[in-house]
């Protein structure tokens, strides 16, 4: 059996790898499709705000996962992807919020696993399995 320590930065690991490698799939699909920016600006617009935020996109679907993934400043990583979700779900997916989908689960079951999964590894951090161990 595993000890604690190391079942425990393995778990870290495991939690940095799924999240990470999960988002960043929602990135490269925006980079294939640079038309999607579009609809991006134009909810930002909608909401009031500068449509250059709509790059922030990059920023929390790309270059914060690829931190998250190799454990580089972790904790800031996964806080750049909180950020994220919580634009993610205020801007597009707020009619959803008490709804279910049409398998039957919750509607926004995606959102909230990456949401809860980078809050607890911005309170976890990266374990010893990372470039920068925290």
């Amino acid at each position: 059996m595993l000890d604690d320590a190391l079942s425990n930065h393995a778990g870290k690991l495991i939690l940095r790898l799924v999240l990470s490698i999960l988002i960043i799939f929602h990135g490269i699909a925006k980079v294939m499709h640079p038309s999607s920016m579009g609809f991006i600006s134009s909810t930002l617009t909608q909401h009031g705000l500068p449509t250059f935020v709509a790059y922030g996109v990059y920023i929390g679907e790309i270059v914060a996962p690829l931190m998250i993934l190799i454990g580089f400043r972790t904790r800031i990583a996964a806080a750049i992807v909180v950020v994220n979700m919580f634009f993610v779900l205020g801007l597009v997916h707020m009619s959803q919020l008490f709804s279910v989908g049409d398998s039957g689960g919750y509607a926004l079951e995606l959102q909230f696993f990456y949401l809860f999964t980078a809050l607890s590894v911005v309170f976890l951090g990266s374990g010893k399995f990372a470039y920068q161990p925290d």
